[in-house]
């Protein structure tokens, strides 16, 4: 990554706070993890250059005003903003974003929207004819709008035009497809790294819509099991058959069996492969690696046992899957 970075986000009355901060954290915390070398510099972008006042009635204070951008910008951040009608959630285009967009995105190496921010990069025009994402609650209003646009409302993010248009989902998926950002640019361990730092339990990837496997689940009643649930993911490689988990909790296999089913819903076997799948996409999404080493570093064994537990968790194959969702490929 060339440096200094230059990220401009941009802000404008009533834009979603989380949308601008949390990629804002995420970059900053890049920097200090790297001890400054990651050169990002982060910049707010507003009609104005002053004051401005979001969804949150928090008031953000502007770097620049847009006028003042030109091509002083590497990767450029477009949140969304919402209103709330009887209908439901409502993507706000605002002609003048979208008439700055328009003129500044072909300055940038990067055009990434968060949120319904989507909706800004449809109507300037950069989407047409590509896939993207947007919050799930606003997908059918961007589809509606933009008919030359293939929406997929269920990712994390998607990443298009040789990785140079990113599109990310709602709310706290602002951090994810930040992270992911990074990862493009310093590797996954820093982003891996980063995730930790804001305990993100495990950094998702985009082209599905899965959380992490201990998140996907409400909190156990129980700590022990909770507790069970975050060791089972930091050793997958070991021997995690119900008597061994059970041992572990010191119970027996057929009561452990029953405890871990009422408090996760599923059962101890069942669990353990949706957390190993869950390693194996990662690998398959963001390395090059064999199948024989994805399924030995996911815990699964083989190349045999991988493709199992891909046919019954995702009807699909490692290879049909990797070609889908390969997110650093060019």
């Amino acid at each position: 990554m060339p440096l200094p970075h230059r990220v401009v986000i941009a802000v404008f009355p009533g834009v979603d706070l989380l949308d601008v901060t949390g990629p804002a954290e995420v970059f900053a915390l890049a920097n200090r993890e790297t001890g400054g070398r990651a050169g990002y510099t982060v910049r707010l972008a507003g009609p104005v250059a002053g004051k401005v006042r979001t969804s949150a009635g928090v008031r953000l204070l502007t770097d620049v005003a847009f006028g003042d951008v030109g091509a002083d910008v590497d990767t450029l951040v477009v949140p969304g903003a919402v209103d709330m009608t009887e209908a439901g959630p409502r993507a706000v285009v605002d002609e003048e974003i979208v008439a700055w967009v328009r003129q500044t995105a072909p300055h940038a190496a990067r055009v990434a929207s968060v949120c319904v921010g989507a909706h800004v990069l449809a109507a300037a025009g950069l989407l047409d004819g590509r896939t993207a994402t947007t919050h799930w609650s606003t997908a059918a209003q961007l589809a509606a709008e933009h008919p030359r646009v293939t929406v997929d409302p269920d990712p994390i993010f998607v990443r298009t035009d040789h990785g140079r248009l990113w599109t990310g989902a709602g709310i706290s998926a602002c951090l994810d497809l930040a992270l992911a950002l990074v990862a493009e640019d310093l590797g996954e361990r820093t982003a891996l790294a980063l995730a930790r730092h804001l305990v993100m339990y495990l950094k998702r990837q985009g082209g599905q819509s899965q959380f992490s496997v201990p998140l996907s689940r409400p909190a156990a009643d129980r700590r022990d099991i909770d507790e069970l649930r975050l060791w089972i993911a930091e050793h997958l490689h070991e021997d995690l058959s119900a008597a061994a988990l059970a041992e572990r909790m010191c119970l027996s296999e057929r009561h452990f069996a029953r405890v871990f089913a009422q408090e996760t819903g599923t059962g101890p076997a069942a669990y353990v492969e949706a957390a190993r799948v869950e390693v194996a996409r990662r690998l398959l999404e963001t390395t090059d690696g064999p199948l024989a080493q994805v399924a030995a570093a996911a815990g699964l064994g083989s190349v045999e046992t991988l493709h199992r537990a891909f046919r019954r968790r995702l009807a699909t194959t490692p290879a049909a899957y990797r070609r889908r969702f390969r997110t650093r490929a060019g």
